[in-house]
């Protein structure tokens, strides 16, 4: 049996400035802890112009238009710099508007519980059409809209959850159920918003990697949201959900859950299923969430900044059977934080970073670029919480020192070229190791590097269940073109086996 591969990635954002206010965890318990704030009054003056976000270079990196060495060459902060010439629409993906990402929002509602006015939907719908992955089915689905009166009475009446676009209200989304808080407007926004970014990340996974939908075998949805009601909270399925808004007709699928951690996970479940011949293609999938909208926005104010967490994340990888070309997952050299590890950082770096390499009788400086939480530190400095991947390469860093893989003299040009700076929006999951995937697929078939380790971390104490937190971590590697990796017998050989046994047992009948 040979490794998996990764076969492509797609990587999407989606800037939602008037979701910062409106469905943002930070302002929504700010409106009700304190409605009359400085801070709400401030956020309006805070907000960032999609061509601002577009041009943004950390942006730009997410969606494939840079490199992370290119991005590491611009001088910190960011925010107040732009790529010239920047587009929408990347080598992996692309950066999406609101407005047509609230279209997008309606077409994948399938209980008509999206309603937007008569106005914007004529609107939207003309944007969606000159889209080139929005089909004219799906544009189909948006209808002509529906009216005002309707809209503020779904609002004013039944506890419906308004839209806004450009600070007017434009439409609302509708409860699914009476008493059910599963089911409420807020949550229902919450999961389509969720459906509707990794379908959008999935869409670009399939265009941009030349993808017949209809080979995709499985499907795995790895957010931090959950959907289901009463009686299942967290049942699923957005994996199913999203196959089907993405015509993955032979797909079945399921959710994974694991707070930042469940992209790595899912990565290495995905590995698995294929490489034991179950699947042949299995796509991982995530979108956004509006929850962390703003989540630093109240540091960012007050530094006089923009505040810089106005976009969703979305990304969609292929896992596939060996090809002899694209990039292997070396399903023997995974690492994980287990029940027993202990939270200490030398504890869990050796357990995610070292185990896994010892088994490959590797050193730590084999692996030529870790991605491990790809925080954007344009965003986290100013909260206080540093620069997280620079802070997590130095540690692997130091160890690697006390192992002897590297002289300390090294240490400070180990950060440098086995890490990179973080680009990715702090959508929790979002940035966990895996925005570095499609980057390390091209650097390996183009002969830049040999291995790269994605490397997710977890908090399970938020759910307040356990104290722990978790981790795993994958080696990516460059495919030799070796189509088995000597754990089994080729068919060649079986074929030799078959014959020299035909021949003795001919041999036995004349002799006897």
């Amino acid at each position: 049996m040979t490794f998996p591969v990764v076969k492509g990635s797609g990587y999407v954002l989606v800037h939602t400035p008037d979701m910062i206010l409106h469905n943002g965890t930070t302002q929504t318990s700010e409106k009700i802890v304190n409605p009359d704030s400085d801070y709400l009054k401030k956020v309006p003056e805070h907000l960032r112009s999609f061509e601002d976000v577009v041009s943004y270079p950390a942006n730009q990196t997410y969606i494939g238009n840079m490199t992370p060495e290119q991005l590491s060459g611009y001088k910190m902060p960011w925010y107040d710099k732009k790529v010239e010439g920047a587009d929408r629409f990347g080598k992996y993906g692309e950066i999406m508007p609101q407005d047509e990402f609230i279209g997008l929002l309606k077409i994948v509602d399938v209980f008509d519980l999206v309603k937007l006015n008569k106005e914007f939907t004529s609107m939207v719908k003309e944007k969606l059409e000159n889209h080139p992955l929005i089909s004219d089915e799906m544009v189909a689905k948006l209808k002509d809209g529906d009216e005002m009166d309707e809209i503020k009475k779904a609002i004013d009446e039944l506890h419906a959850e308004p839209i806004y676009n450009e600070n007017e209200l434009i439409g609302c989304v509708k409860r699914a159920h009476e008493i059910d808080i599963n089911l409420n407007a807020h949550t229902i926004y919450e999961n389509l918003v969720v459906k509707a970014s990794g379908a959008l990340a999935f869409l670009n996974l399939l265009n941009k990697n030349d993808i017949d939908p209809e080979t995709v075998d499985y499907v795995i949805e790895c957010s931090e949201e959950a959907c289901g009601d009463m009686n299942q909270r967290g049942g699923g399925n957005f994996a199913k959900a999203i196959a089907e808004t993405v015509g993955c007709v032979n797909a079945t699928g399921s959710d994974t859950r694991g707070f930042c951690a469940a992209p790595t996970h899912t990565l290495i479940e995905a590995a698995a299923l294929v490489k034991s011949g179950v699947y042949d293609n299995v796509v991982i999938v995530a979108g956004g969430a509006t929850a962390k909208l703003g989540m630093n926005g109240k540091d960012h104010v007050k530094k006089d900044m923009p505040i810089l967490e106005d976009t969703l994340g979305g990304f969609a990888v292929l896992v596939s059977k060996n090809d002899g070309v694209n990039p292997i997952l070396r399903t023997d050299l995974v690492g994980r934080h287990t029940v027993g590890t202990g939270s200490s950082p030398q504890a869990v770096i050796t357990s995610l970073i070292t185990a896994p390499l010892d088994r490959g009788d590797l050193k730590i400086t084999d692996i030529d670029k870790y991605s491990v939480e790809m925080q954007n530190p344009d965003i986290t400095k100013p909260a206080g919480a540093g620069d997280v991947p620079t802070a997590n390469y130095k540690m692997i860093g130091a160890l690697g020192v006390k192992r002897k893989d590297l002289d300390r003299k090294e240490l400070p040009n180990f950060v440098k070229e086995h890490g990179m700076p973080g680009w990715a929006p702090t959508q929790g999951h979002i940035p966990s190791g895996v925005p570095y995937i499609g980057f390390a697929r091209d650097a390996m078939l183009d002969d830049e590097i040999k291995r790269a380790m994605i490397v997710g971390k977890g908090s399970l104490f938020l759910g307040r269940m356990t104290n722990l937190f978790d981790g795993v971590s994958i080696v990516i590697e460059k495919n030799d073109g070796k189509m088995d990796d000597g754990k089994g017998v080729s068919e060649e050989e079986v074929k030799s086996l078959v014959g020299e046994a035909m021949k003795e047992f001919a041999s036995h009948l004349l002799n006897d």
